[in-house]
């Protein structure tokens, strides 16, 4: 007879993914250096006829919950474009044990070169926990548009978060000092938290988008004006310029973001994943 199979020790199975991407210049624009995909971490390149990249960013473990892992790393070369989105919003389910899923990005952008960090939604699910860090190195003449969005469940689906974690950890650098950092934390009665003043006035949905390069002054006066109506704003300080946003819920945050996204993102169109 067979002897039983040991369970008690066992260990859950868990979703680790890693993905680097390197770009390089070559004739006709944008071409591809490195590219490392390992575990539940993808990355597609739609063929694209501007000179630039578009990098499609996969988590085919379909979510993430306690204890999961992505990597991710981009680079690009002097002169290069890239921009990074994801094929869908990335869910976070309820997390077990104390543990959080993690999510790491970094990101390179060489002399003269620009990347558009464009991820579609997080998705938190109620008792889910994410650690999130964002790290930046920008060349003197780089340019960065970063953009993450956030839904507390979704109300369409009858969704809220009450409990849970989100802590969200952005450092950006230009030529090896500090110009933007800042550090989002909602843990425990996250519901309660939310529905504060001073956090989101209950809003279900938020959003932040940051643009890094010479241009940055130059764009004010036109999001201002996409930003009228809308629970949110806009400000600019020494090449770097900043919008917040909350909404009642994905599809109202949507109605605001994109139009900003495009305006900032021009003149490249939205990425195709955006509208599927």
């Amino acid at each position: 007879m067979d002897a039983p199979i040991e369970t008690e020790n066992a260990r859950p199975q868990r979703a680790r993914g890693t993905g680097r991407l390197a770009t390089k210049a070559g004739p006709g624009g944008t071409r591809l250096d490195v590219l490392f995909q390992e575990g539940c971490a993808k990355i597609r390149l739609p063929h694209g006829s501007d000179g630039a990249m578009e990098a499609v960013l996969i988590n085919t473990a379909g979510g993430l919950t306690g204890g999961d892992r992505l990597d991710w790393s981009l680079a690009a070369a002097a002169g290069t474009r890239l921009t990074a989105t994801t094929q869908a919003c990335e869910r976070i389910y309820k997390a077990a044990g104390g543990t959080a899923a993690a999510v790491e990005t970094r990101i390179s952008v060489g002399a003269g070169a620009r990347t558009d960090w464009l991820p579609q939604e997080t998705i938190l699910f109620d008792r889910s926990a994410l650690e999130r860090r964002l790290e930046v190195e920008l060349a003197a003449d780089a340019t960065l548009l970063a953009v993450e969005a956030v839904l507390l469940g979704r109300k369409a689906m009858g969704e809220t978060m009450n409990a849970g974690l989100l802590r969200d950890r952005w450092r950006i650098r230009r030529e090896g000092r500090l110009i933007h950092a800042e550090e989002v934390h909602l843990a425990g009665d996250v519901a309660a938290l939310a529905g504060r003043r001073a956090v989101l006035a209950g809003a279900r949905a938020f959003a932040t988008v940051l643009f890094c390069g010479a241009a940055a002054e130059g764009h004010l006066a036109p999001l201002s004006r996409l930003l009228a109506g809308a629970h949110g704003g806009a400000s600019h300080w020494r090449g770097k310029l900043l919008v917040r946003l909350v909404a009642e819920d994905g599809f109202a945050l949507r109605k605001t973001l994109v139009p900003i996204i495009s305006h900032l993102h021009n003149p490249a169109s939205m990425p195709k994943v955006w509208s599927l």
